[in-house]
């Protein structure tokens, strides 16, 4: 299967990591493209990697938490490019550490980019896609957003909101024929750990790091997941086996999952407070 031509897509969060795999694998399958980001310099960086492919692409420099800029964002789209067919809700942050030590500032933070951005992306696309009767919007959670593991509230909570807000938009517009998808990685090389929030220690940064070099999936293939996943109309996109087992493990067993859960952050604990 593939997209209708043309197609004309957007993508918060563009400057790096998934969000330029997501423009890349764009690219390669003849969309044409608005990258965006907070940091244009490395959207910039994002556009001229598209162009080498020989798409359309375009920057504009976008706040997710400002309301207002992603409306004109999507707007603009819809202007430069004539209309609107994809947006990925990207941008998005990490905050880490145990709940007690973080900050409200953190959650604010956390909340107002990792949720408020995918809302008020969402907001702006799904009229204009509902109005031409077709559209491709994929927002981009966590695993985290489906299992919730111990010392990640902050994450959790905005991911789990992006999962339910895709979950409520797919049903509600399905009809209409625009497609909801929410991407749900679990580790994957990106540079989220390093300009992230909260109060996790050098040894656990380091620690998430190795996992995320390690992964068998990068960004490319979890991009790819998510892209193919919005295309053919699935609501959740699990590019890893590790998060579909343990998902599934959480479904069919919930108390059991916390459980388990619980002894390993205990464990962890214990390891952590030796000197």
């Amino acid at each position: 299967m593939s997209f209708p031509q043309p197609l004309r897509a957007v993508i918060t969060g563009a400057g790096g990591g998934l969000g330029r795999a997501l423009a890349l694998d764009l690219a390669n399958r003849g969309a044409s493209l608005i990258v965006s980001d907070i940091d244009p310099v490395s959207a910039q960086k994002t556009a001229e990697l598209v162009r080498q492919r020989g798409a359309r692409v375009e920057l504009i420099e976008c706040d997710v938490t400002d309301r207002g800029a992603v409306f004109s964002l999507v707007d603009e789209t819809e202007k430069r490019l004539g209309g609107i067919d994809f947006i990925a809700n990207n941008a998005g942050v990490s905050v880490g550490g145990p709940f007690e030590e973080i900050s409200i500032e953190d959650w604010r933070w956390a909340v107002e980019i990792n949720l408020w951005g995918v809302i008020y992306g969402c907001q702006a696309a799904v009229p204009k896609m509902k109005a031409q009767g077709r559209g491709y919007i994929l927002n981009i959670a966590s695993a985290a957003g489906l299992l919730a593991p111990p010392a990640m509230s902050a994450y959790n909570v905005t991911k789990a909101g992006v999962v339910a807000l895709s979950e409520t938009l797919y049903a509600e517009y399905k009809s209409s024929g625009v497609r909801v998808s929410v991407l749900c990685p679990t580790f994957f090389r990106t540079n989220i750990i390093e300009a992230g929030r909260g109060a996790t220690t050098r040894k656990e940064d380091a620690q998430i790091i190795r996992w995320m070099e390690r992964s068998r999936e990068q960004a490319p293939e979890v991009a790819k997941a998510g892209i193919d996943s919005v295309r053919d109309g699935k609501l959740y996109a699990q590019p890893m086996r590790s998060g579909r087992k343990a998902w599934r493990f959480k479904r069919t067993a919930p108390q059991r999952f916390y459980d388990s859960l619980s002894s390993a952050h205990e464990k962890y604990l214990k390891g952590r407070l030796k000197p």
